[in-house]
């Protein structure tokens, strides 16, 4: 090429870049659709539309509410794009190209207020809504059509049709934020973490025994005391003895603060919905104010979790006067049409003692302590009424005669909702079997602590909130459900994290999409993208969906274990190992179920492009002399965990005592005896117990091993002698090794404590023994 040829095109290059031009950019290939929740009605269509630097929002002018809706789509935009579309508040021009439209259309149709259309083409896109509401929720779709991650426009967006509107008028989330508390700009995050998943119900739990947390300014000692505690418990509640760190932890939330949440939700299409409670979890605002109680105090602000017998007085006029103050000022920073008082777990303790409590009884003719409370909720609800709003409370508040227009949440199973929409209630399901983001949501051995209970993905993903058992004209009364997340073991905004996500993804779907329209397996696809959405935001998500649930079954013709592996997420491939190493993307990989015949530590783990996601599950099955041979016991076990056979399967339970592998005797003692079929060498015999407080569940006092030959005669090996010295929630396994001797049969006794020992809360109640593996070597 001539120089002078270069010199030409240089200096037309230089001209051009002058002139602010640029060379077009090829725009990302459009991600697949991958909607969470998904939608009613969705086609694909053929062709994108490509989002540059010209693109343009348009909304009806004079609408500033549209025009927010317009900003924060905008806003997500730039985050995802680097781009900032222009917000025109005016009709688009005829055949307008290269635009997002945002427009309310007065056509009756059966969206509702939440409904929308969403129609995408390479022109243009229209979302469409009969309420700003929808067209809201319509941006959160249309976010869910970028690429996920960080882009540079252009960027393809998929073209698509979609009519969308929730099943549930009640879409919720929970937060306590009292056992923890957290700051605003948090809260305000967690707001966003509802609205990008289409929820509109935040449920703000505000006070209880460990502290108060709402400025009321007519009782200033209630944050200038309970707002406020000098210590907070260390570990797990049931890890004894307890012990506490001895640090000052509090803080609340001024009106103004709290104004502005409410605000910030109002923004998103957030309902906020307080909860003070009462009758009961009442210390903090005793500690402050003693006189509002039976005994009168004192008080502290208390450091460790549980139920506190000291409560509101029902006989106590100055309780009501006090309550009905701070709910006028608590009326006055939140709109919500619903207000929550609470009404769980109160003990009637006090009140049984109280003199003024047993006076209000006989002349208001309650028969018992369950009518007061009946009574205190009532009558807190005809002053919530009187002011145009409604009570919701926790399903207690059935419990001696429910208040004329409550509504119920339903959280210890869906039974207590099932009662109140028979008896023409409305109800939230939130049953602690489900929908409990405080519970495990992996392998106990490989998650942070947590209170209790087992709750993936799958298993939220799996709840319907409409009881099948309700007719037609009852199911009406389901408003909807929601999750909660009590905090008393999650202390930090990192931690909320790690409860909240993936299961809120979960969660929205089961309430947003109709039940027909969801399907697991294709939800597991959709949510691979949603990993990737939660990455971008950097949170902190839990990765105990790509845990390996190992399944083992006993052969019992055969003696071998059949293994089934599954997780709850999609694209991974499964490796593992039988000897007890960790495996590797270069380990065995699991294609069907296999068999084990012999004592194995299984260890199993998914992989991503050869990358381990998640932790490394294990089991063991322990092929002992002992393994499907006779079993009998001499006291039978409770209905409950009636299953001799589970003690010689060669499976180990885990710390949840019900997930099917423990033995369960209630106040009795075990007492089995095995047969081993012939007469032959042991030396080795070992019996498993499991420890769990709470549940009134106690390692045995003694452990006595006893060998036979005839099945008559039994001579003792070994006596273990109060094995139960260890606090908390553990597995043990009690082992005796002893100079072999021949024997057939093996009689273990395990002695049950009995009754649960003085220092506990369930102080004389019988106590439970379960037992697992039995062991023979």
């Amino acid at each position: 090429m001539k120089s002078s040829t270069v010199l030409y095109l240089l200096s037309s290059f230089f001209l051009l870049l002058h002139a602010g031009c640029t060379f077009a950019q090829e725009p990302k290939e459009a991600a697949p659709v991958s909607i969470i929740p998904k939608p009613q009605h969705l086609t694909q269509k053929s062709g994108q539309f490509i989002l540059n630097n010209d693109t343009k929002i348009y909304v009806p002018a004079d609408n500033a509410e549209l025009q927010g809706i317009a900003e924060k789509l905008a806003s997500s935009i730039k985050t995802a794009t680097a781009v900032q579309p222009q917000v025109l508040q005016k009709r688009a021009p005829a055949n307008s190209k290269n635009s997002i439209q945002l427009t309310l259309t007065s056509t009756p149709d059966t969206l509702g207020k939440e409904g929308y259309t969403l129609e995408v083409s390479p022109d243009k896109i229209m979302l469409a809504a009969n309420q700003p509401n929808g067209l809201f929720w319509g941006t959160q779709t249309l976010k869910q059509l970028l690429p996920p991650g960080s882009n540079t426009a252009p960027v393809a967006i998929p073209a698509v049709s979609i009519a969308d509107k929730p099943r549930y008028e009640w879409r919720g989330m929970h937060l306590d934020v009292v056992r923890h508390f957290f700051p605003v700009a948090f809260v305000k995050e967690y707001i966003d973490y509802l609205a990008m998943h289409k929820l509109n119900t935040f449920h703000w739990h505000l006070t209880d025994d460990q502290g108060w947390r709402i400025e009321i300014k007519k009782y200033p000692k209630l944050t200038e005391v309970g707002a406020w505690r000098d210590s907070t418990l260390i570990g797990h509640y049931w890890d004894l003895p307890q012990t506490y760190d001895d640090k000052r932890h509090g803080g609340f939330y001024t009106q103004e603060q709290i104004k502005e949440v409410v605000k910030y939700a109002q923004e998103r299409y957030i309902t906020v919905v307080p909860e003070i409670e009462m009758p009961g979890h009442a210390v903090a605002a005793l500690a402050a104010y003693p006189e509002l109680s039976c005994t009168g105090g004192p008080f502290h602000v208390e450091s460790k979790w549980g139920i506190f017998k000291d409560v509101f007085c029902a006989g106590n006029e100055q309780t009501f006067t006090f309550l009905e103050n701070v709910l006028t000022e608590v009326m006055a920073l939140f709109p919500s049409e619903y207000i929550h008082i609470g009404g769980d777990e109160s003990p009637k303790d006090r009140w049984k003692e109280c003199p003024k409590c047993q006076q209000r009884m006989a002349q208001e003719g309650l028969k018992d302590e369950h009518e007061l409370q009946s009574y205190f909720v009532q009558r807190m609800e005809k002053f919530v009424n009187a002011r145009g709003r409604q009570i919701i409370g926790w399903d207690e508040i059935l419990e001696g005669g429910l208040a004329p227009n409550a509504t119920v949440m339903s959280w210890r199973g869906t039974k207590g909702g099932i009662e109140a929409a028979r008896q023409k209630h409305n109800v939230v399901m939130t049953p602690g079997t489900h929908l409990y983001f405080d519970h495990y949501q992996g392998d106990r051995e490989l998650e942070p602590t947590a209170i209790h209970g087992y709750s993936p993905l799958s298993k939220v993903y799996a709840f319907e909130p409409t009881p099948a058992e309700l007719t037609k004209a009852e199911q009406k009364y389901i408003l909807g459900a929601q999750a909660n997340v009590w905090t008393e073991y999650i202390p930090t905004e990192e931690h909320v994290q790690y409860m909240v996500f993936p299961r809120i993804a979960a969660l929205s779907e089961v309430l947003w999409t109709p039940a027909k329209r969801k399907n697991w397996d294709d939800f597991k696809q959709r949510m691979q993208q949603q990993y990737q959405r939660y990455d971008a935001m950097g949170l902190n998500y839990a990765k105990s969906a790509y845990q390996v649930r190992q399944q083992l079954k006993l052969d019992p013709k055969r003696n071998t274990a059949k293994v089934t592996f599954e997780t709850d997420a999609a694209g991974t491939d499964m490796y593992y190992t039988v000897d007890g190493s960790t495996p590797t993307a270069k380990s065995q990989k699991y294609n069907k179920p296999f068999e084990v015949e012999k004592a194995t530590v299984i260890k199993a783990g998914s992989f991503v492009d050869e990358k381990l996601v998640g932790q490394v599950t294990t089991e063991v099955f322990d092929a002992t002399k002992a393994l499907n041979q006779k079993i009998t016991l001499k006291n039978a076990p409770h209905a409950s965990f009636a299953a001799p056979a589970i003690l010689v399967n060669g499976l180990h339970g885990t710390t949840d005592q019900y997930d099917g592998q423990w033995l369960g005797l209630l106040g009795t003692d075990l007492e089995a005896v095995i047969d081993l079929q012939q007469v032959q060498p042991v030396s080795k015999i070992s019996s498993s117990y499991f420890q769990h407080i709470g549940y009134r569940v106690f390692l045995p006092t003694q452990v006595t091993y006893a060998v036979s030959e005839d099945g008559r005669n039994f001579r003792t090996v070994k006596v273990i002698e109060s094995p139960n010295q260890e606090e908390g929630i553990l597995r043990k396994a009690v082992v005796a090794e002893i100079p072999a001797t021949k024997a057939r049969y093996i009689k273990v006794i395990a002695r049950n404590v009995g009754k649960s020992p003085e220092k506990y809360p369930s102080a004389g109640q019988k106590a439970w023994l379960m037992v697992d593996e039995l062991t023979v070597e």
